[in-house]
């Protein structure tokens, strides 16, 4: 996420910031973020790697509890808007939408629903929009290609 920032920085005058101009917002975000890939994602790959029932079911219950914080955390970020970063994609949304292809392989490969339009409606449509999106729906991996690199990651 630091070259994320750079690139907010240097290229702020010439299009629409990634992080707000408030340094109290900016933090909330740059938060978020931290969260997602410090708290969050490892609960999604700890789904992957258990090696028990027990253990991928815990993993299962933190990453579902952690979207439920996602779910808030979008619900006072995007103020009613479409994006974490309101009007448009910010900061973090692209730190979540950046594991959505690792979410869609988990999903399918060990049948759970993680984004659930009942427990995380927000989410669940935030994810629809951000993969819709267009500076986002030519680079996002297909998920059967991502699904073929899991298989041999864990297959290791």
């Amino acid at each position: 996420m630091i070259i994320v920032e750079y690139v907010d920085e240097v290229w702020a005058a010439s299009g629409q910031a990634i992080l707000p101009a408030d340094p109290y917002e900016r933090a909330l975000h740059r938060f978020w973020a931290v969260y997602v890939d410090d708290k969050w994602f490892p609960s999604m790959v700890g789904i992957a790697k258990a090696e028990t029932e027990e253990a991928k079911a815990e993993s299962a219950e933190q990453a579902l509890a952690g979207l439920k914080l996602l779910e808030e955390a979008f619900e006072k970020l995007s103020k009613g808007k479409a994006f974490f970063g309101g009007d448009t994609i910010g900061y973090v949304d692209i730190a979540l939408g950046a594991y959505l292809g690792s979410v869609k392989v988990i999903e399918q490969m060990f049948g759970l629903k993680l984004l659930d339009e009942e427990k995380t409606p927000l989410l669940a449509v935030w994810a629809e929009r951000f993969c819709a999106h267009e500076a986002v729906k030519e680079v996002m991996p297909e998920t059967e290609k991502l699904m073929e690199y899991a298989k041999m990651r864990l297959a290791k």
